[in-house]
């Protein structure tokens, strides 16, 4: 299966990386890279495989570029790119029907909205949607930070996490147009300080769960697909109980397994990844364990569509880790080496390649 691993580039051409993941072994390799985009730190693909999309991170006027794959190589080939007036543009995701691609931009506490045309092309912005607030941290919530923002499975609402105002902003996408809609009621609010960073929903459509990177928790939550509402009903630490206070408590990713019973979350600081059980009658979470992640840094991981791998990118110490997921439990087993891939900060899949 071919596997996209986007970058920070610093002083490289090449930002996106391909791959290749055996999915009888977990063996990975690193075949290639391509330039084109500085700082392509979040990826999405499009459903059709035929397509990727980057962010570009670059500070000012960011937004997203858009690549053919190659059938047959999984090389990529720039079409276009869109900018808009954002700062950071730190996560990309398209809706279900690739109609639709919205970018968050941590720096500008903003969201994008452009259409995806037939031929993977980015049309012109659509919407362009400024949040307004701040929250406990003074040091990281002075203002708005939109961190990511996620679609539910029906196409109609996306979910913008926002690091800086402490809420899961919810809004209505007019598929015709690309055009968003803010929700009524407009969003949901997480308890002061918890710094929502990214979010998931589980496969059955009526759970979801956000990682809050300022506390180190997991919220999960009731969602009602037909009104567009979130409402919580647990917190769970991402830590182990007896992590030291003083220590640096900073998460990163979430993901649901596929089959849903699982749900892991990317711990910096304590570079690991925590297992917890999903309740199969409510959603609520149980922690199973923690899996050292490899390397440093953490940032980005992702299950592969079997459910059998999971790839942990880490950022600081340039490699990622495959480990095979136990189909019982959860828990995770590193297999062979860590990989070398520079500055690795998000790792997308090309299903049926």
């Amino acid at each position: 299966m071919h596997v996209y691993f986007g970058t920070y580039t610093q002083d490289r051409e090449e930002g996106i990386f391909r791959g290749e993941l055996n999915l009888d072994t977990g063996e990975l390799t690193v075949a290639k890279g391509f330039g084109g985009v500085d700082n392509p730190s979040f990826l999405a693909v499009h459903p059709n495989g035929k397509f990727l999309y980057a962010v570009a991170e670059a500070g000012k006027n960011d937004g997203a570029t858009s690549f053919a794959i190659d059938e047959a190589t999984g090389d990529l080939t720039m079409i276009n790119t869109q900018t808009v007036a954002g700062r950071g543009a730190c996560h990309i995701i398209l809706d279900p029907d690739a109609t639709t691609a919205i970018v968050a931009f941590y720096g500008s506490g903003n969201i994008a909205s452009f259409p995806v045309n037939d031929d993977g092309s980015l049309g012109e912005v659509a919407s362009l949607m400024q949040h307004e607030g701040s929250s406990a941290n003074k040091g990281r919530q002075e203002g708005p930070h939109a961190h990511s923002v996620n679609v539910d499975t029906t196409g109609k609402w996306a979910i913008a996490a926002d690091l800086g105002t402490d809420q899961l902003l919810v809004y209505e996408i007019d598929p015709a147009t690309s055009q968003l809609k803010a929700n009524d009621p407009p969003f949901m609010s997480l308890h002061p300080g918890a710094g929502p960073r990214h979010f998931a929903f589980h496969p059955n459509d009526q759970w979801a769960y956000v990682i809050n990177e300022l506390d180190a928790t997991l919220t999960v939550m009731d969602w009602d697909a037909v009104a567009g509402t979130l409402t919580a009903k647990q917190t769970i630490d991402t830590l182990p109980a007896d992590y030291p206070e003083g220590e640096r408590r900073s998460t990163a990713e979430i993901v649901v397994h596929p089959s849903g019973k699982f749900v892991y979350g990317s711990n910096r600081g304590h570079d690991s990844i925590a297992i917890f059980a999903v309740n199969g009658s409510d959603g609520t979470l149980t922690l199973v364990g923690h899996q050292p992640s490899g390397g440093e840094e953490p940032r980005n991981f992702n299950v592969d569509p079997t459910g059998r791998w999971l790839l942990a990118c880490n950022q600081n110490t340039d490699d990622v880790q495959v480990f095979s997921i136990d189909a019982e439990s959860g828990k995770l087993s590193p297999v062979g080496e860590p990989v070398s891939v520079p500055r690795p900060v998000c790792v997308k899949f090309l299903p049926g390649s």
